[in-house]
């Protein structure tokens, strides 16, 4: 064997092959795939298990005659890619049903994945250790390329990361709700204070660096005012929020700032 490539599209096709023709899961698979689109649930089966065999057989091509199964693999990756476009014109709800029982939609990373292999039967690596880091970078952007997989890795660092850093430290990746921030308000001990004295819902809002002030009506002494309420807009604080009651003619009646208290309380 002068390339290395074989062996690992061997590994990739053997896997898929694995859940067409042995999974329990391959019935459900084959019909929630576009093959029950195109020949019918009867039929899907039969057909999705067929091609698993077709990846079998490809697979030991690659290991005993690489010569010619790099081209029938490369063949394979373009029926790929056929299939995947016919499902993402005709069956845009199905799931890939490639690699593995997951339900998984036909996207761009499908494509990209199918392309790949396509790439991968016709660029040979020769048979060394930089060919070997090679090859091992490829199947890293196998992976990368395959929603299936996403469990296994992109989920757990999406949970570290989450665990690592506060959602809202990066404020400018998306807006923080208002709804949020009424909520963090409602919490705190100044909005408890005055709620009795309100006279609406909430009016305005707006952003001054890491506060959202949050503007109501209210009646302070029998005399009809505004309340402004300043709520932490990165971070959730109740105890931070702090209330100034306004009159209409500009002056400041009162402020309040919230105070801490028991879990039981909230």
């Amino acid at each position: 064997m002068t390339s290395l490539q074989p062996i690992l599209l061997a590994a990739v096709l053997l896997w898929s092959a694995r859940l067409k023709t042995f999974s329990k899961y391959a019935e459900s698979s084959a019909r929630r795939s576009p093959l029950a689109r195109l020949l019918g649930d009867r039929r899907a089966v039969p057909a999705y298990r067929g091609v698993g065999v077709i990846e079998a057989a490809v697979a030991v091509l690659l290991l005993v005659r690489p010569s010619i199964g790099t081209w029938a693999c490369a063949a394979l990756g373009v029926g790929f890619v056929a299939y995947l476009a016919y499902g993402r014109l005709f069956a845009k709800e199905a799931s890939c049903g490639c690699m593995s029982a997951q339900p998984s939609p036909i996207r761009a990373r499908s494509f990209l994945r199918a392309f790949l292999v396509i790439a991968l039967a016709l660029v040979p690596v020769p048979v060394s250790l930089a060919g070997a880091g090679l090859v091992v970078a490829e199947a890293l952007l196998f992976a990368a390329l395959s929603t299936e997989l996403d469990r296994h890795w992109l989920v757990p660092l999406r949970r570290l990361k989450a665990r690592w850093t506060h959602p809202l430290a990066s404020p400018g990746d998306f807006p923080v709700p208002v709804a949020s921030s009424v909520e963090q308000l409602q919490r705190s001990s100044a909005y408890r204070e005055l709620a009795p004295s309100l006279r609406s819902d909430l009016r305005e809002h707006w952003d001054e660096g890491e506060w959202r002030l949050l503007l109501y009506s209210v009646t302070h002494a029998g005399v009809p005012a505004s309340v402004v309420f300043a709520v932490p807009r990165l971070r959730y604080a109740p105890t931070d929020v702090r209330a100034a009651v306004v009159a209409e003619s500009g002056e400041t009646l009162a402020t309040l700032h919230s105070a801490a208290q028991p879990e039981y309380a909230i």
